[in-house]
């Protein structure tokens, strides 16, 4: 039994350690996000998210559409992943709203169709959940900005798997690394891959003397167990 549970935590780790590209790739994403103030840490004045959960870190991917070297740098690494891992898709998918921008970007490297992924349907006109024209049976590459459970960008590939094609696998740009979204991608069997996570980008702004060592243990710790931390403690 101990020989079982080991085993799949090992697993466990494996998977999540592997998520990111590769090591030089998630470094240099971590710098330039810190850079352009699209991840924002505060540990003193945390953030609350939507969910409520307090947080010393937030995340505003969409920021990089504002800096030309940046997102170019960010469209060419997710785009030649896109095909080294899966082939050239049939379609390139962004998850709304976050994710249209950069999605956009990438299909128009990769010379292909671009659809995107609202949360939910429309309340009025066609009441589409899905934007843009996608047939049955059609190979599909998901993009994302940014992870955190996991849930709405499931979401997402849901609603394409409804639509019956073949979501051949999901590249974001950042991930927070909670443990709750390892688990949700890999009982929903789909293959994530991101530029960077949160482990790169705490060893980044430490080392870029972005945060002291005192605040690094704090972001640590604070990844731990995000819905339940609360500031100084």
């Amino acid at each position: 039994m101990l020989k079982e549970l080991w085993e799949h935590h090992s697993q466990k780790l494996y998977t999540f350690a592997t998520m990111v590209l590769n090591n030089e790739t998630a470094r240099k994403t971590a710098e330039l996000l810190l850079q352009i103030n699209a991840i924002k840490l505060n540990v003193q004045e945390p953030f609350t998210w939507a969910s409520g959960w307090k947080s010393p870190i937030y995340c505003d991917n969409r920021v990089i559409l504002s800096y030309p070297a940046i997102r170019n740098y960010m469209r060419e690494h997710l785009a030649k992943a896109v095909e080294d891992l899966y082939g050239k898709p049939d379609v390139i998918a962004g998850v709304a709203t976050g994710a249209i921008g950069i999605g956009m970007l990438v299909a128009d490297y990769l010379n292909l169709p671009f659809i995107y992924v609202r949360p939910e349907a429309k309340k009025h006109g066609r009441q589409n959940q899905i934007e843009g024209h996608l047939e049955s049976g059609q190979q599909v590459v998901v993009i994302e900005d940014l992870i955190s459970t996991g849930k709405s960008s499931l979401n997402a590939v849901t609603a394409l798997k409804e639509a019956q094609v073949n979501v051949k696998g999901m590249l974001a740009i950042f991930s927070y690394g909670f443990d709750t979204a390892t688990t949700n991608f890999e009982d929903a069997g789909v293959d994530l891959k991101t530029l960077s996570n949160y482990e790169h980008l705490i060893k980044e702004a430490q080392s870029s003397n972005y945060v002291s060592t005192a605040h690094t243990e704090t972001l640590k710790n604070w990844r731990k167990n995000p819905s339940t931390w609360e500031p100084n403690k």
